[in-house]
C-alpha cells in the first residue's frame, strides 16, 4: 500500500477526474456532500471553502494503491475501510471528503478527495504530510497482511549482470504465473512457456516436498532465495487459495439466481454512483433525497451561524 499526496485549488478539476466514467469509477463512500450528480459534489466542496478564504490550496487528493496480489482481498467493504482508518490517522476528520475507486489498472486504487477546510472552518493541516502518510502506509500493509513490496519490482533488469539478471526474469514470470494457476501442473507449464524448469526436493526417501528449485540460462534458484513470497509452502498456499476461489465462482455460475442476487446487495452497498445513478447512497437503498437535501442545508446553516459569530 502506497499513497500520493497532492494539493491544489480546484475542486472541479479533481472531482472531474475521480469520477471519469472511462476508468470505470465507483463512488464508493461520501460525506457532507450533496452527490445527486458530479456537479453538486463540487459545488458542495466549494462552498465550504468559503469558511476558510484565507486558505489558498483548499483541495486534498490522495490516491491509495495496493499491489495487484492484493486484488482478491480488497472488496470494496474492505478497502473502504483501510481508506477510512487511513484518513483518521493522517487527521483527515470532521470535513467533507469523496472516495472513489478505478478500475483502469491492473492493481487496485482508489482516490480520496477530501476538503482541506474543515466543518469548523479550520485548516487540516498538511505538515510532514508525506513523512506521516508514509509510516501509517506500513502499519496498514502490515496490520491488514498486505503484500509488502521488496523492492524488486522497479529494478530494471536489462542492467543487471548474470546471475541477478536471470533471477529478477524468474521473479517477474513467477509473480504473473501464479495468478494465473491453480496448481502446481499448471504452473509448471506457465513457466516453461519462458524456459524456466522446475523441480522439488523431497525430505529422505519420502514423497514429502521440502522445497522448490527453478532453472533458466544454466541457472539455479531455491524458491525462497528469489524471494521470500516464492518458498515451496508459501507458493503452495497461493495456488491453493487460487483453486478455491474458482471453485466459488464455479458455483455461483451454477446458480445465477444466487449469484446476480448477490451482485445487486453488493452494488447497493457500495454505492455505484455512475452511469445515471446518483440518485444511489453510498450508504445503502434507505436513501430519501429530499431528507438528505434538508440536513445539508440544516448543516450549511448552522456553519454560516458559526462563521457570523466568529466575526
Amino acid at each position: 500500500m502506497i499513497a500520493k499526496i497532492t494539493k491544489g485549488k480546484s475542486f472541479k478539476g479533481v472531482t472531474n477526474y475521480v469520477l471519469d466514467n472511462s476508468k470505470q469509477t465507483q463512488l464508493l463512500a461520501a460525506e457532507g456532500v450533496r452527490y445527486k450528480s458530479r456537479e453538486s459534489i463540487i459545488r458542495s466542496f466549494v462552498t465550504q471553502t468559503k469558511l476558510n478564504p484565507n486558505l489558498s490550496k483548499t483541495v486534498g487528493h490522495i490516491s491509495l494503491d495496493f499491489s495487484a496480489q492484493d486484488k482478491e482481498k480488497l472488496n470494496n467493504t474492505k478497502i473502504i475501510a483501510i481508506a477510512k482508518e487511513y484518513m483518521t490517522k493522517m487527521g483527515i476528520t470532521n470535513t467533507q471528503y469523496i472516495i472513489g475507486r478505478h478500475y483502469d489498472k491492473e492493481h487496485p486504487h482508489i482516490h480520496l478527495v477530501f476538503n482541506r477546510v474543515d466543518n469548523n472552518g479550520k485548516t487540516i493541516s498538511d505538515q510532514n504530510d508525506r513523512y506521516r502518510s508514509e509510516k501509517i502506509c506500513k502499519e496498514l500493509t502490515q496490520k491488514h497482511n498486505l503484500y509488502f513490496a521488496q523492492g524488486k519490482e522497479n529494478v530494471k533488469t536489462h542492467r543487471l549482470k548474470e546471475p541477478d539478471k536471470t533471477k529478477y526474469e524468474i521473479y517477474n514470470t513467477l509473480k504473473t504465473a501464479i495468478q494465473k494457476s491453480k496448481n502446481w501442473e499448471e504452473l509448471k507449464k506457465e513457466l516453461q512457456k519462458q524456459q524456466i524448469e522446475t523441480t522439488f526436493k523431497y525430505k529422505g526417501n519420502t514423497q514429502e516436498i521440502q522445497g522448490v528449485t527453478f532453472h533458466k540460462n544454466g541457472y539455479t534458484f531455491n524458491g525462497s532465495k528469489i524471494d521470500r513470497q516464492f518458498s515451496y509452502s508459501k507458493i503452495d498456499y497461493q495456488l491453493k487459495q487460487k483453486a478455491k476461489e474458482q471453485q466459488t465462482q464455479s458455483k455461483q455460475e451454477h446458480h445465477p439466481s444466487q449469484h446476480h442476487t448477490s451482485n445487486t446487495s453488493t452494488q447497493e452497498n457500495t454505492g455505484s454512483l455512475l452511469g445515471g445513478l446518483f440518485d444511489i447512497p453510498p450508504s445503502g437503498t434507505d436513501y430519501d433525497p429530499e431528507e438528505a437535501e434538508y440536513q445539508y442545508q440544516q448543516r450549511l446553516n448552522k456553519k454560516k451561524k458559526k462563521r457570523r459569530l466568529s466575526l
